[in-house]
């Protein structure tokens, strides 16, 4: 009966690892990119048991499934470990004049805990302030940190996918844009950091593939990499974020990296996993932050919950005005 238990799961873990490769779009396939790391733990807990099945046919057979199914999901989760070599170089300096300070919060219009964003903005003053799933209530309840942040993008919506920027930089050439589907915005603007310092930033929310929003991925997918080609000849100081509803390691944003390419300053440093805020064993790094290669990293960390499902995420980045080797 123990055997049968074994052979059952490690072959739901060989068919979710393997729905991936598939050609379609589907949520189905699609989401099993998101828990690498919970499958990698299962699947080692699988080659350990296996070492005491008595048959040793069966003991090897399930040993040599799980031993490579593990060592597939590690391959992609690796590099946003502290076991990989850092992308993004630590700012050898602090410049308050160079420095670009981003908070990105999905606050989950349904919750009503305005006052522990606050308490963390006042906290930490970020440069710039990204809210997402932020409606008419919510763009109120922020009044109270508008004496701080003059420079101000709204656009609340009622259906999850409202967006809200506050700057203390001034902000230039402010587009509020639908790229691929209807009442799914985003945000593209100019930060004048100096006179003669613009930094292009892209603030995004695509929707996710999933039971309750898109069936299919494509919308999401399309987005992001029309994003991409858009930064690909640009080669100007550049910072993409926001709640991506897109894992660190998948596949399109890896593809959106590299056609981009922007770096990523949590490889070598650590997931910092902003979702699901209620589930420990169910989270991975929805909420991103990429950047051109004219920034080093001061720093970067998941901010305490504030009563949505997603933590906040704090960035610090460094304009450097060259590229560092």
């Amino acid at each position: 009966m123990f055997e049968i238990f074994m052979l059952l799961v490690t072959s739901i873990m060989l068919l979710i690892t393997l729905a991936p490769f598939s050609t379609s779009n589907h949520w189905l396939s699609r989401v099993w990119e998101f828990p690498r790391v919970q499958i990698a733990i299962i699947t080692t807990a699988l080659t350990i048991i296996s070492l005491y099945i008595n048959s040793p046919v069966m003991a090897l057979t399930l040993f040599s499934i799980n031993a490579l199914l593990t060592s597939y999901q590690l391959m992609w989760i690796l590099p946003y470990t502290k076991l990989s070599n850092t992308q993004v170089y630590k700012s050898p300096i602090k410049s308050e004049h160079l420095s670009v300070k981003i908070m990105t919060s999905n606050v989950l219009m349904p919750n009503r805990q305005v006052d522990k964003l606050i308490n963390l903005v006042n906290q930490h003053q970020p440069d710039i302030l990204v809210t997402l799933e932020t409606d008419l209530w919510w763009e109120a309840a922020l009044q109270p940190i508008h004496k701080d942040y003059p420079y101000r993008v709204n656009h609340p919506l009622d259906n999850l996918y409202g967006m809200h920027l506050y700057s203390k930089y001034p902000l230039e050439e402010i587009q509020v844009l639908e790229l691929i589907e209807k009442d799914i915005p985003s945000i593209h603007c100019y930060l004048v950091l100096q006179e003669n310092i613009k930094i292009k930033c892209h603030f995004l929310h695509p929707a996710p593939p999933s039971p309750t929003e898109n069936e299919s991925s494509t919308p999401r997918d399309k987005e992001l990499l029309l994003i991409a080609k858009q930064i690909a000849p640009e080669k100007q100081p550049t910072i993409v974020t926001g709640d991506l509803n897109d894992v660190a390691w998948s596949p399109t944003t890896r593809a959106f990296r590299e056609i981009s390419g922007l770096q990523d300053p949590r490889i070598g440093r650590g997931m910092f996993n902003t979702f699901h805020a209620d589930y420990p064993f169910l989270r991975w790094p929805l909420d991103h932050i990429f950047h051109s290669e004219h920034f080093t990293l001061t720093k970067i960390e998941r901010m305490p919950s504030i009563g949505s499902d997603h933590f906040p995420l704090l960035s610090e980045l460094m304009y450097t005005n060259r590229i560092i080797f």
